[in-house]
């Protein structure tokens, strides 16, 4: 039996009220996917649950008249990528708790109650774990196993404060409503790496469950090796991209914090003059570092600000920006600012003028004046910025309420 995307199957070749949907796309997979789909029933009878098994297809070969005669319901869907495919799959779910994965039997899909389980005690979301369960000979290339996926698995860890073993494993349960408050957009392979961010980003209850990953079955070629040897470089970099554009506390926010402070600081300190310290001498050339490091670091720190609000996964956090910094109160200080960078820089102008446009000294106080003048405008800026995405934050939660 099969579907268009757009389309529901017939009610009565539905199975009644499942409480487990097992969601895996297929590209020509016809070597594997009927035995899969009785992985799939074994599964749900060992764990005592009702289920169903919904293929995504984009198949060219006999993969979607196999699943069908095993018991599978088929969606059909364009090749648009790994990740679209769960996106499609989205309005065809009706179990509570989808559980995900490959229909190459290297996952086994014979072992659900590890998921299942966790998932009722009270976990939104369940990854499987390969580096913690048992991975047969030969079934991972050394590069990935000792390399890929430990490396870009600490870096996650590391940027996200989390603890996982291992990320890129493609088992993994979510409750369906966790799934549709996450909002997948990663079309390709980087969608494991979104769903795992997201749900740290939206606080989600997260746990790792064990599992078998089995090798390819003989005659069977995976879809990196059919992509070519740069296949899974590229899907590591994609992962690695969306880790990166989800961070904005971990590369902007915190770094810009601190560089603005040892900016304004240094600046605020010069303003008077030059003055030496510990054996330093403290000069212009110091005063020049330190507007550099205060505007950079002011620039990130309002472009994380930003990243959060645009996101918008922690409303409490938008919600407590938006009413701190108003649009009246941003003005009003870039305003301030603007004036008091303003006033030296008048003093420095009318001796300029008064010297025949020669400046015969340098006036510190005047070149902070002018880091003010920059922080003011970025003030400005910034207010603009925030209340533009915060309205949108605020109209995207309004038309997503049922």
């Amino acid at each position: 039996m099969s579907t268009r995307a757009s389309e529901r199957a017939p009610l009565e070749s539905l199975v009644e009220a499942p409480e487990v949907s097992i969601v895996v796309p297929c590209m020509n997979e016809e070597r594997t996917v009927g035995e899969f789909v009785d992985w799939c029933h074994q599964g749900l009878a060992a764990a005592e649950v009702r289920g169903e098994v919904l293929i995504v297809d984009s198949s060219n070969d006999r993969s979607p008249i196999i699943a069908a005669e095993h018991g599978a319901t088929v969606i059909a869907v364009p090749r648009r990528g790994l990740g679209r495919a769960y996106i499609d799959a989205i309005p065809h779910v009706r179990g509570e708790i989808v559980i995900l994965g490959d229909c190459d039997l290297t996952y086994d899909f014979r072992e659900l109650r590890g998921f299942v389980d966790a998932i009722r005690e009270g976990n939104d979301f369940v990854m499987g774990t390969r580096m913690r369960g048992v991975i047969e000979p030969g079934a991972m290339p050394a590069l990935h196993r000792y390399f890929g996926t430990p490396a870009t698995t600490i870096v996650f860890n590391v940027i996200y404060g989390t603890r996982f073993s291992d990320i890129h494993c493609g088992m993994r349960a979510i409750t369906l409503s966790a799934l549709k408050q996450m909002k997948l957009e990663a079309q390709g392979w980087e969608y494991a790496s979104e769903m795992i961010l997201k749900a740290r980003r939206l606080e989600m209850r997260t746990t790792e469950v064990p599992i078998r990953f089995w090798k390819d079955r003989e005659g069977r070629e995976s879809h990196h090796k059919r992509g070519g040897w740069r296949s899974p470089w590229i899907a590591g970099w994609a992962n690695l991209r969306v880790m990166f554009l989800y961070a904005p506390d971990f590369f902007l926010l915190w770094p810009g914090a601190v560089l603005f402070a040892i900016g304004l600081a240094l600046s605020a300190a010069l303003a008077p003059g030059p003055f030496s310290a510990l054996g330093v001498g403290f000069n212009l050339h110091w005063m020049l570092l330190a507007m550099v490091l205060a505007t950079v670091g002011y620039s990130a720190v309002q472009l994380a600000v930003l990243a959060r609000v645009f996101y918008d996964f922690d409303r409490r956090y938008t919600e407590r920006v938006l009413n701190l910094v108003t649009y009246n109160r941003g003005v009003a200080v870039s305003a301030l600012l603007m004036l008091a960078g303003i006033i030296p820089n008048i003093v420095l102008l009318i001796r300029w003028l008064s010297h025949g446009l020669h400046l015969l000294t340098i006036q510190y106080s005047s070149v902070f004046g002018l880091l003010l003048l920059i922080l003011g405008f970025q003030t400005f800026g910034f207010t603009l910025l925030l209340h533009m995405m915060g309205r949108r934050s605020r109209l995207l939660r309004t038309s997503s309420r049922p």
